[in-house]
Parts: C-alpha cells; sequence; structure tokens
C-alpha cells in the first residue's frame, strides 16, 4: 500500500466532499470544533500547518480570519485549486502553498505551530501512525492538534445494517476500489492510544455523520436538512452517538512540558 494522491480529481473531490449534505454536516461539525480550539489559543495571529489540505477549505476560512497558514499536499492539481481560490479571495499573502507529501516536509517547512490540521488524510497513509508522529514535531508546547480520520467501526457498523455481509467477511475491502473511498480507515480506540503514547490529551472529540448515513429515507438527508444538521450538532459529542459517525474529529494539546 502506498500513499494516495489526488491528481485529477481535484474539481469531483471539492464537490463531492464539500458541496453536498455529508459535506456540509462536516463543516459544521468540525469548524464548531476549531473554533472551540481557537479560543482555547486566544485573540491572536496563529501559525497553523494544515497538512494534506487538498485545496484548503479550512486553510482558506482560517485564514481569512487572520491567520498565517501553511497549506501542503501530494496533489498538484489540489494546490493549483488552491492557488486560484486563495488569489479569488485575496489570502495570497496568508497562505503559503507547499507541494509534498507530509513525510517530507521538513524538507520544505521549518519553525513550528500553534494548530496542525491533518483532515480525511490518515485513511490514505500506508503509515499512520508513524506519518503523525512526525507531523507532530512541527507542533508548538501548548498548541493544538485538529484530526479528522474515517471511522472503520462505524464503516462496520453501516455494512451490518445493510446486510453487506460479504464485506464484512472480505475485511471491508473492495473488489474495485472507488476512487473517493478511503483504502485505510482507522478505529478510534486505536487512534486514541497513540494520543495517549504521546502524551497528548483531548480537548474534544466529535463524530461526524452520526445520523446522516444511517437514515431510512435518503430523501430526507436533503429534505429535513435543517433539522438534520440541527440533530447532528446536539448529538456528535454524546455517547453512544460519537461514535456511530462516519468520521471522528479530534482536537488534542501538546503539553506545555
Amino acid at each position: 500500500m502506498s500513499d494516495h494522491s489526488f491528481d485529477g480529481l481535484s474539481e469531483k473531490f471539492a464537490q463531492n466532499i464539500y458541496a453536498t449534505s455529508k459535506g456540509k454536516i462536516r463543516t459544521a461539525v468540525v469548524w464548531r470544533d476549531l473554533e472551540q480550539g481557537l479560543a482555547h489559543l486566544g485573540d491572536r495571529p496563529l501559525r497553523i500547518l494544515d497538512a494534506g489540505g487538498g485545496f484548503g477549505f479550512f486553510a482558506q476560512k482560517l485564514a481569512a480570519l487572520g491567520h498565517d497558514v501553511t497549506l501542503c499536499d501530494l496533489s498538484a492539481d489540489m494546490l493549483a485549486l488552491a492557488k486560484e481560490q486563495v488569489a479569488e479571495k485575496g489570502l495570497t499573502e496568508r497562505i503559503r502553498l507547499v507541494h509534498c507529501s507530509i513525510q517530507d516536509l521538513p524538507i520544505h517547512v521549518h519553525g513550528s505551530f500553534d494548530l496542525v490540521l491533518c483532515h480525511a488524510v490518515v485513511e490514505w497513509l500506508a503509515n499512520p501512525k508513524e506519518t503523525l508522529a512526525g507531523l507532530l514535531n512541527y507542533l508548538k508546547p501548548g498548541g493544538l492538534f485538529s484530526l479528522l480520520f474515517y471511522n472503520r467501526d462505524a464503516l462496520l457498523f453501516q455494512s451490518l445494517v445493510v446486510g453487506n455481509f460479504d464485506y464484512i467477511r472480505a475485511g471491508l475491502v473492495k473488489k474495485r476500489q472507488q476512487k473517493l473511498t478511503p483504502t485505510n480507515p482507522q478505529k478510534p480506540a486505536d487512534v486514541y492510544q497513540w494520543l495517549e503514547e504521546w502524551k497528548m490529551p483531548l480537548l474534544c472529540r466529535s463524530g461526524v455523520r452520526v445520523i446522516h448515513d444511517y437514515m431510512r429515507h435518503k430523501e430526507d438527508q436533503h429534505k429535513k436538512f435543517s433539522d438534520l444538521l440541527e440533530m447532528e450538532l446536539r448529538y456528535c459529542q454524546q455517547e453512544p452517538f460519537v461514535h456511530l459517525g462516519r468520521y471522528m474529529h479530534l482536537l488534542a494539546s501538546k503539553p506545555c512540558q
């Protein structure tokens, strides 16, 4: 298994991930968590690293607040889309674009950051734990790590609910890999163990799409979206619903000592 690049898929990615009901839920949940993190870090310009950030959806939102963001990605197509959008929004002075893998960041990026983002990247990595451990070297003491990852437990549960038993017996591996379907989803318990090993206590934890993907009538994802979003935000941090999220978003802090 090798790390994945989205070259040739940037426009499709942007449309599928952020312009849909599931994408809007993802944005709302993660942004609410990030606002909590920003408040924790204080009212000041921050230095932020968005590692594997694609075209920089959250990087652009953070830069618009006055923060300085370094955005890296393995895909040249994603960064080309990012450059176009950053220029349109007048954020060129706030966002630095770096074309490289997370593993090659030390060649291109130096210094430390108040906030490090790694969103929807882990599930595409060949060696996720090792890659994340290296990424945390960029985090200042007292800084925050924002990690969004594809939840293997939720994938299993959804497959059980729809009766996709052959897929489960195959170890949740599809015969034909879809280009936007993550190849290496992670168990939350494993990720929690990593953070414990790295002495990174959690500031907050949210499930992303704890309801959306399980709705019996798929048309209600659109027809009842306003109510759905309200309920997602209400239950996404509550047990047992939090671990039903198709994605998990964690905010963890690096100890000052």
